[in-house]
């Protein structure tokens, strides 16, 4: 939404990339609760589908719209979107964490840190970010060096 994307586009990628990670997680789900190592592989499989996707929209398909911002906010547009990706990117890591042979605890453990830490990176520092993004735009449009 800070990005000003077209109003049509807008709706159109917060439904495609809203179903596609309903879609993702669906997916992961079964697998989850699997002991079964060959099921749980497939359908963390399944899942990577709409995942790559998803993060494939935000690292090409929005390159554009990212370097069209103005120049106070672009950089961190960038680093939203980056900061997305690489939160995202630790969530199929943490999945397989049962897959490599950990178990009890120990699974339970690494799986609750590796998710810890990508929700924080993913909501809180996200938040700020997008706080920023809005705070800089604000700021140039009171100089009169953005259109509202």
């Amino acid at each position: 939404l800070v990005m000003k994307l077209p109003a049509k586009e807008t709706v159109c990628l917060a439904w495609t990339l809203g179903i596609a990670s309903a879609v993702m997680v669906a997916l992961g789900y079964p697998g989850e609760i699997q002991d079964d190592l060959s099921v749980r592989w497939f359908w963390w499989a399944c899942a990577m589908v709409p995942f790559v996707y998803v993060v494939g929209t935000l690292v090409v398909g929005l390159g554009a719209a990212t370097a069209k911002q103005p120049e106070g906010v672009v950089d961190l547009v960038s680093a939203a979107r980056y900061l997305t990706v690489v939160s995202w990117l630790t969530y199929p890591f943490v999945y397989i964490v049962k897959n490599i042979g950990l178990a009890g605890s120990t699974a339970t453990m690494y799986e609750q840190i590796g998710y810890s830490a990508a929700d924080v990176t993913a909501k809180a520092v996200f938040g700020v970010l997008i706080w920023a993004i809005a705070n800089a735009k604000s700021r140039l449009e009171e100089e009169g060096k953005l259109r509202a």
